[in-house]
């Protein structure tokens, strides 16, 4: 992350807060990304259309920064396929066991002044600080 800095996380930061904010304010939902994407595939069907329609919009505003602005956050490269997949498979455990993601836990659960989410959210970034410096320092894995 040559490019980062604090005014990209703030702006990033203000534009999650925004969507999840109108989400629930037009529709009455938590955007919790674990839990729209889930309801994608288990919830009745008159509940999915919103559901997809706000994925898309995820992705599809992901696409459009990055053709407008095609340098500024080169995604990572050279990490062996096996711990992406291991990640992956353990971000979905952890979620699964924690009833939320990071979007629903850290943002939509704080915001309503939830312990359960704060509890969460200190469990995830404790588990994320100590999974970098392992990566970093013990496997030596850098960027």
């Amino acid at each position: 992350m040559e490019n980062f800095t604090p005014f990209s996380a703030l702006g990033g930061g203000a534009l999650i807060g925004i969507s999840v904010t109108l989400l629930l304010l037009f529709n009455g939902r938590i955007g919790g990304i674990s839990g729209i994407m889930n309801g994608v595939f288990f919830a009745p069907k008159n509940d999915r259309m919103w559901r997809l329609i706000f994925l898309f919009g995820l992705v599809l505003g992901a696409v459009i920064f990055q053709l407008v602005m095609p340098n500024f956050n080169l995604p990572r490269q050279n990490y062996p396929l096996f711990l992406l997949g291991a990640g992956g498979i353990l971000i979905g455990i952890g979620t699964r066991m924690s009833g939320g993601c990071t979007s629903g836990h850290g943002i939509c659960g704080i915001a309503n002044l939830s312990i359960r989410s704060l509890i969460a959210t200190l469990t995830f970034m404790v588990t994320g600080m100590i999974t970098v410096y392992i990566i970093r320092h013990s496997l030596e894995l850098t960027v």
